[in-house]
């Protein structure tokens, strides 16, 4: 009876100690207990620790992988600019002319991505007119060009293609003097057509380059000069065709206070004359200053020692109207 008291007892203050935090109980009995119930604790804790931990990663790459999830499919982009210029006088001491000038610039894309290929094709058009004085009205700008490029993907850093373009103009083009006018081109004289395979490579999403064998042909009907007549010999030749190497870059990038760089550079280099290099670099900046009004400025440098031994230079800066169709 003595001892089923004092362990009656032992018990009460064993419960004490536990609720109260007192430390009057510790016998070997209740230590045993209470190490027992901060082991199961700990594990409680650490295992919903590690079930949070596996919850949060899972949501994270859960989220990672949607991000970079690509858009497989096509993906459509047109856009139209037209821009105006207008001046005139009347009665003005100080001089001047009269003068009217407008320019049409439509570019599209269309791209077809998928997990083993990539289609990208685009598509540009710009032409302009101008009107000064009494004179006739010119052509200021004429432009059609489209090109095709179809890449397999592997899956590494360098991924074959296949490549297809082509150049030409909209009207014909005259070199003007004071008292007459020379036509010099028409549509499809001259024509550039390019066709190339080999590898690209796009380190970045803003670059991307390619660089394979192509076979470039010139053709012409009624101007064959300086475009594709040789005139070392007594023919005259309109159709030239030059099998080479062919390097094309491109590249678009946000600069700062929301001006877009888009910027194209073909190289092309004969197998018969190895130093005699063409070089088209083509750069267009652009600033869209409200929704439907954006300013663009178009630097296109060109070098080609069939038609002259100097590079040639256009420049463009026009402000107008912009609507995004597509």
């Amino acid at each position: 009876m003595i001892w089923g008291s004092e362990q009656v007892f032992a018990d009460a203050d064993l419960a004490m100690s536990l609720q109260f935090g007192s430390e009057v109980a510790q016998t070997p009995k209740a230590n045993s207990i209470r190490s027992l119930s901060m082991k199961r604790r700990t594990l409680v804790i650490l295992a919903s620790l590690m079930v949070l931990a596996a919850l949060s990663n899972h949501l994270l790459f859960a989220q990672e992988a949607a991000e970079e999830m690509p858009e497989y499919g096509w993906q459509n982009v047109l856009v139209g600019n037209l821009n105006f210029s207008q001046s005139a006088f009347d009665n003005w001491a100080q001089g001047g002319e009269d003068s009217l000038a407008w320019q049409l610039n439509i570019n599209g894309k269309a791209d077809r991505k998928e997990a083993k290929y990539d289609w990208a094709n685009a598509g540009k058009l710009s032409y302009g007119m101008v009107k000064i004085g009494g004179l006739e009205s010119r052509k200021s700008i004429d432009e059609i060009k489209a090109e095709s490029v179809f890449t397999y993907i592997l899956g590494v850093y360098v991924n074959p293609y296949v490549a297809a373009s082509g150049e030409t103009q909209l009207a014909p083009g005259y070199v003007y003097d004071d008292v007459s006018k020379e036509q010099v081109s028409d549509i499809l004289d001259p024509g550039y057509f390019t066709q190339s395979a080999g590898l690209g490579y796009e380190p970045f999403k803003e670059l991307k380059t390619r660089l394979g064998f192509a076979l470039k042909e010139t053709i012409t009907r009624n101007y064959p000069a300086p475009y594709a007549d040789d005139p070392e010999t007594s023919e005259v030749e309109k159709t030239l065709i030059e099998p080479g190497i062919e390097s094309v870059t491109d590249f678009s990038k946000s600069l700062i206070g929301g001006i877009l760089l888009t910027s194209k550079l073909e190289i092309f280099s004969n197998f018969k004359a190895i130093n005699e290099i063409d070089v088209k670099w083509d750069n267009i900046f652009s600033a869209k200053i409200s929704k439907y009004i954006d300013v663009n400025l178009n630097i296109k440098l060109l070098y080609d020692r069939n038609i002259s031994t100097k590079r040639q230079l256009k420049q463009s800066l026009s402000l107008g109207l912009t609507y995004t169709f597509l």
